[in-house]
Order: C-alpha cells, then sequence, then structure tokens
C-alpha cells in the first residue's frame, strides 16, 4: 500500500528534487534533473523499482518532523524504546553534481539503525551493476552512476540487488551518508565525497535564510508564505529559471483512475501568477530568470507556441507510457512527457504578454527584440483568436470556444496596448484595441448565462469553470460589476465541503469536454481564487474562512498538492504543486490589502 502523498516532504538542490516520506524513505528522485529519468521510482510502484530508506531498524513512521526554520532541510525525529534518533536530510545547492546528504544522530539511548539504497535507473525498471569503489558503493547503468559514501563504521549486509548499512548510533554521535550522481564514464570519486558534511549542512541552511529573508510579506500568514515561497524556489531549475509545476508524475487526481500527468515542466499558464508572486514577495532576481526563460522558450514562429516546455526550453516533450510501474496505489497509466505539447491553447498568447507587461511595468531589463515578437504574437493571435482551442485545462476532447481563452485574447489586446503606450511604439495600437473591444463585446454576449447570472465554460454551455473567477484579477472586468459578483455566487455550485473543483462534471466525474474517464478532487488553486474573488467583491471573513480551510489541509511541513479530495480527506495529484503554492501567495497578500473589509479595486483597463 503506498504512503498517502500528504506523507512526502521535499528536499532540492535547485536543480532536482527528491520526494522523503515519514518512515524515512527516499522514493522519489530523478537525476540529474527534475525531468531526467528516475532512480528512486517507489512512489508509483513497490520497493522493488527503487527507494533508500534510512531509519531504524524497527521501522515505521517517524514520531515527527520538520524544516528548519526559513530553510528546505528537513529534520526528522524517531522515538524508540531505546533512544531518540534525529536524520537530517537536504541537498546541497548544485555546485558541482547532485547529492543527497542524510546525517543521522544519536540524541538519547542507543538506536539500531539501518540504511537500505535500491537503485533502479530508467524509470524505475533497471538493475544496475554494484561494485565498491574506494570505501563507496558504486551502480552503474549506461550513462548513470550513483556513489554512495558513509564516513563512519557500518556493517554491509551482502545484496545482489541493493546496499544495506546497520549501524548504531549512542547519544552524541552521528554519521553521515552521502549520495552523489554522476555521468558513468568518469571513472573518479565524485568531488562533493570529499567535502565534510559539516560544511555542507552549515551552507544549505545558511543560503535558505538568506533567501528567506527577502520575503516582503509581513501579514498575519507569514510562516505560510515563506514556506509557500521556499517550496516555489525549490521546483525553479537554476541554470535556467525555468519554474516546473511538480516535481513528479502520475500521481492521481482519482485514485485508481487515468488522470495522471507529468509536471516536471514548466506551464506558460503558471507565467503571469508565477511573476506576480516572486515579485509581490521581493524575488526580483528569480522574476527576472523567469521572464528570461519564457523569452527564449517562446521564441520561433508565433503559431507554434505551446502551452508547455521543458526546464530547458525544449519543445520535444513526447508522452510515453510505463507499463513495468503499476502506479500510485494502483493508478494507471503512469505517464512521462506531456501531451499537451500538441494542443492548441489561445490563452498562452495573454498569459505571455501579460507577463512581459507585468515585467516591463516592474522595471525588468527585456531585450530589444521583445517588442518584435509581441508584434508578431499579436498578428498571429489577430487571426486566430475566434477559434476553438483546448482551454486552460488542456482537456482531451475536442476543441471548443472557451470562455478562458477568449478573455485571455482580450488580456494579450490590453496588455499589447499598455506595453506600446509604455515603448511609445503605437503603429498597431488601434488594431488591437479594436480587438480588444471585439472580444470583449463577445464574451459578455456570448460566455455570459442570463438565465443563471453567471459565465461559463465555453459559449452555449451551462457547465461552470472555476477560471471565471480570474476575470477580475486579470481587469476583465471590475470586481463590483454584477456579473463578476453572480458568477462568484454561481462558484458555490462547484464547491464541496468548502473546496472549489474546477468545473463541473456528472455523477461519474464526467465532463462533456474532458475526454478523461473518472472523477478528481478539489483544486486547491481554484478554492484559493475563490478566497481571493470573495475578497475582491467585498465578503472579507468569507475570504479569510476559505482561505484558512486551505492551510488547514497543508501537509505536516506546510506542502500542498494539485487537489484535495473533500470526501476522503487525502491531497491528490501531484505534489507539492507549484500553481497550489503560487495561488496562497497571491491570495495571502490580496487578504491582507483587503483587511479592512473594503473592496479592492481591479487594475483599471487601458484607454
Amino acid at each position: 500500500m503506498s504512503a498517502p502523498i500528504e506523507d512526502y516532504a521535499l528536499i532540492s538542490d535547485l536543480e532536482t528534487a527528491a520526494m522523503v516520506g515519514k518512515d524515512g524513505s527516499v522514493d522519489w528522485l530523478c537525476l540529474p534533473r527534475f525531468d531526467s529519468p528516475a532512480c528512486l521510482a517507489a512512489l508509483l510502484g513497490t520497493e522493488d523499482n527503487g527507494f533508500w530508506r534510512v531509519s531504524p531498524v524497527t521501522r515505521g513512521s517517524c514520531t515527527r518532523r520538520a524544516y528548519r526554520p526559513d530553510t528546505l532541510v528537513l529534520d526528522t525525529w524517531w522515538e524508540t524504546v531505546t533512544g531518540t534518533v534525529r536524520v537530517t536530510d537536504f541537498m546541497p545547492p548544485r555546485a558541482q553534481l547532485p547529492c543527497v546528504v542524510r546525517v543521522i544522530e544519536g540524541l538519547s539511548g542507543v538506536v539500531a539503525m539501518r540504511s537500505e539504497l535500491r537503485l533502479r535507473f530508467h524509470q524505475g525498471r533497471v538493475v544496475p551493476w554494484i561494485r565498491a569503489v574506494d570505501q563507496c558503493a558504486v551502480a552503474v547503468a549506461g550513462p548513470d552512476a550513483v556513489w554512495l559514501d558513509t564516513d563512519g563504521p557500518v556493517r554491509a549486509r551482502d545484496r545482489e540487488d541493493s546496499t544495506v548499512y546497520d549501524f548504531t548510533v549512542p547519544a552524541g554521535r552521528r554519521l553521515v551518508l552521502t549520495l552523489v550522481w554522476s555521468p558513468s564514464h568518469l571513472p573518479e570519486t565524485p568531488a562533493p565525497l570529499a567535502l565534510p558534511a559539516e560544511t555542507l549542512l552549515k551552507e544549505t541552511g545558511d543560503y535558505w535564510r538568506r533567501w528567506s529573508a527577502q520575503c516582503r510579506y509581513e501579514g498575519p500568514w507569514r510562516d505560510a508564505v515563506v514556506r509557500s515561497l521556499i517550496t516555489l524556489k525549490a521546483l525553479t531549475y537554476a541554470p535556467t529559471g525555468g519554474i516546473v509545476a511538480a516535481p513528479t508524475t502520475s500521481l492521481p487526481g482519482c485514485i485508481g483512475g487515468e488522470r495522471n500527468w507529468d509536471y516536471r515542466y514548466c506551464w506558460l499558464r503558471d507565467s503571469t501568477l508565477t511573476l506576480s508572486c516572486l515579485l509581490r514577495s521581493g524575488y526580483r532576481e528569480e522574476a527576472a530568470a523567469w521572464v528570461d526563460w519564457l523569452v527564449r522558450a517562446v521564441a520561433g514562429a508565433p503559431g507554434d507556441l505551446q502551452t508547455v516546455y521543458g526546464v530547458g526550453g525544449q519543445r520535444l516533450l513526447p508522452e510515453t507510457e510505463a507499463p513495468w510501474l503499476p502506479g500510485y496505489e494502483g493508478s494507471q497509466p503512469v505517464r512521462f512527457g506531456n501531451f499537451a505539447m500538441n494542443q492548441t491553447q489561445l490563452d498562452v498568447y495573454g498569459e505571455v504578454l501579460d507577463t512581459l507587461c507585468l515585467s516591463l511595468r516592474a522595471g525588468i531589463p527585456m531585450p530589444a527584440h521583445v517588442w518584435s515578437m509581441v508584434e508578431a504574437l499579436m498578428a498571429h493571435l489577430q487571426r486566430h483568436w475566434r477559434e476553438a482551442d483546448h482551454g486552460l485545462w488542456q482537456v482531451r476532447g475536442p476543441g471548443r470556444q472557451f470562455v478562458h481563452s477568449k478573455v485571455m485574447a482580450w488580456v494579450a489586446a490590453d496588455r499589447a496596448v499598455r506595453m506600446g503606450r509604455l515603448l511609445g511604439r503605437n503603429g498597431s495600437s488601434g488594431e488591437w484595441r479594436a480587438m480588444r473591444d471585439e472580444v470583449h463585446r463577445q464574451v459578455c454576449r456570448e460566455g455570459w448565462d442570463a438565465q443563471r447570472r453567471t459565465f461559463v465554460q465555453f459559449y452555449g454551455s451551462s457547465t461552470l469553470d472555476a477560471s471565471a473567477l480570474l476575470m477580475p484579477r486579470l481587469g476583465f472586468l471590475p470586481a463590483w460589476d454584477e456579473r463578476v459578483r453572480g458568477t462568484v455566487r454561481a462558484m458555490r455550485q462547484l464547491a464541496h465541503n468548502g473546496f472549489v473543483r474546477r468545473y463541473a462534471t456528472d455523477g461519474d466525474g464526467v465532463n462533456e469536454v474532458d475526454g478523461v474517464a473518472g472523477p478528481e478532487g478539489a483544486f486547491v488553486s481554484c478554492s484559493l481564487w475563490y478566497a481571493d474573488a470573495l475578497a475582491a467583491t467585498g465578503h472579507t471573513e468569507q475570504a479569510r474562512d476559505a482561505f484558512e480551510r486551505v492551510l488547514a489541509v497543508r501537509n505536516d511541513v506546510g506542502l500542498l498538492s494539485e487537489q484535495w479530495d473533500p470526501e476522503q480527506g487525502r491531497q491528490l495529484g501531484n505534489a507539492p504543486k507549484a500553481f497550489s503554492h503560487i495561488a496562497l501567495v497571491e491570495t495571502a497578500f490580496g487578504l491582507s490589502a483587503s483587511g479592512s473589509g473594503a473592496a479592492r479595486r481591479p487594475r483599471n483597463r487601458a484607454d
């Protein structure tokens, strides 16, 4: 039986990440990058698919665990009948090669401990060749080598398919285990193994504390905001500035179902909210790096704009299935890559231009060629905005006239006009204003259900979609507009036990445009958008309640997945989810700003 998704904590070196369970087992690790093949994949299968457990020999869940304040250094405590031990897990921000460090320290008595490492390269499938080199255990398969070193006495148990160390830790004694990946063609011992663990631990803790100290949020939810920002930073691929949606793949939106997607990539959908979140929180350097990644990734013909890219900006992310992995709690198929790269999503044009406009207004330098890119994107959108697409949620059914996609076409034209005014380039502003006004009229006419007093999912439908909650934030309509207020009221129909689903489904969990079988949980980001919209429309107390309801379902170390199951009371979907934590930060800022109970004024439309 798989551990609950909320049992996992995250450690990261800003290029990849590991998921550590309450039982002391690292059950997910891709090396050397977020999107590399996994070498520990028990999260999506069994122990035979790879894990690294460090725990008392008696096993079981830990007594408690916590991140050290304002860091991504994880402490886990076990209190046993013979004594107490603490395991400290961290990944030093990447200097050379990726490494995972596990420090085991005796606090009282004497505790018998065991480290068991079972590596399975190429997505939990390939059994490596294990040998001893310079007192290290080295596992090799194809291009990958993983070195395991210890700085203290251990008793090795011979196993063909894994490396097992038994040792005892008395009070005041500690032992360090260090795992390092390197290309298999390099014969020498990796340099990180020569560095003292004390140095690595101090430098890692100092790095995160310095970074966290830059946070500008000083409201009542500071701890939650800082933890979310640290999580967002941990999902950043430092060499390029790209931010992955999550470090995992195929954690299901429906246990036993097929809503299992690979989120180890960068979505344009997230770009504006990511940038806004970083800038509001004081992280200008990360915001600039994200914009640089965005500009490089979308370079090319405007018609080739994708919804999702790799961490390096790569476009080819073919979706494949891994039948050798049984899936999380039997949820199949397990997928690697993402089919969304092939979908038509008109909303991405608005997301890119909104991000560029926000960057320009914030004073982030942009290359001179960006304006040419803006003109090319707008020329393409002017020709194609009336077409159907697959929408914000990347539905796998046929294309539709999604209301949110049209709203984002309006955003694209609106932001292009704003940028032209800021840069003194008004040559096409008349055409863009005309397009903006036409889109606005069409959405208000075709996307509005006058009988139910709400905006709908797509033209001609009666289905609700939580993305309509973003209209006031995007400036499409002011929060005091009765159509916005009506839409916010209608969203209660998507709520279940206080959490909001992204759109309505029937009793079997099927949406007419979804294209995927099975139900799903409530979306954390949508629940936070609802809180934000309540605050914007003056319902401050209800907004606070909705926000704190989400805070209450974070796991014990403050992490959120993509979804929450209100029936079973458990997290669902890939975890931790950047979009969920971005929405948490944005909503905390919004609620703090509206603390007096007055409705916030949205951004005004450009003239």
